[in-house]
């Protein structure tokens, strides 16, 4: 029997509860764990040959704790989809849709359109245009210079149907000062194709929950993440 790509054999691990994808503050080794491979794709080389991470793949599974699958089912929450238009932007329209949604404002799908460039060009000034703003976002800085150069990046991002993701919710997430967290769907995340919520896979912005020093909490921006590399928003 052939073997299972790594890429597949993650991603399955993730969507069985065996694995779960962390998001770190500050670089740290990988967990061993003896279902996963000894390097994730989002490795980064540390000095004097270590291995740091900044995302990393590790076991879901520890002594003492509930089955995968009751663990997951804890996590299912219920939403009613906004559907995004597919054009490449669907990320960036996801969020301003969410954003203006969270304030009581309904966009036309020309402004949807104008507002998700506007927000996409945003994320380029900070990091093609600004090398001190730059700085500030070295998290998101890392994300993009694992798989491409920062030149070939910014080639790509001032493309209209330029695809976001992680980078660029790490960047819009500190910019707009605005908690967002990607759900995936519940039938893509167990074996048997079943479910009908949502659940939550990553966070971005936690700190900006608490809102104002008036105590009233910013609404989080809900996006659903599907197999198909796509962005709708969760209301």
């Amino acid at each position: 029997m052939a073997k299972m790509p790594l890429n597949e054999s993650i991603l399955e691990q993730l969507r069985d509860g065996t694995a779960k994808f962390e998001l770190l503050s500050s670089p740290a080794p990988s967990i061993s764990a003896p279902s996963l491979p000894a390097a994730s794709p989002l490795e980064l080389a540390g000095r004097g040959g270590g291995r740091l991470f900044f995302a990393r793949i590790a076991s879901s599974v520890g002594r003492g704790s509930p089955p995968a699958a009751a663990a997951a089912a804890k996590k299912v929450e219920h939403y009613s989809v906004q559907k995004v238009a597919g054009d490449g932007r669907c990320m960036f329209r996801a969020l301003v849709k969410g954003m203006a949604f969270t304030k009581g404002i309904s966009l036309n799908p020309r402004e949807e359109r104008e507002d998700a460039d506007e927000l996409r060009m945003a994320v380029k000034e900070i990091i093609c245009d600004s090398g001190e703003e730059r700085r500030q976002y070295e998290e998101a800085l890392v994300a993009i210079t694992v798989d491409e150069s920062l030149k070939r990046y910014c080639q790509r991002i001032d493309r209209h149907d330029f695809w976001g993701g992680e980078s660029e919710l790490l960047v819009i997430s500190k910019l707009c000062k605005q908690p967002i967290i990607v759900y995936i769907p519940e039938h893509e995340h167990t074996r048997g194709g079943w479910g009908s919520g949502f659940i939550p896979i990553a966070e971005y912005g936690s700190e900006f929950r608490k809102g104002s020093r008036k105590g009233k909490q910013r609404e989080v921006v809900k996006l659903l993440y599907s197999g198909r590399n796509h962005y709708d928003l969760l209301v």
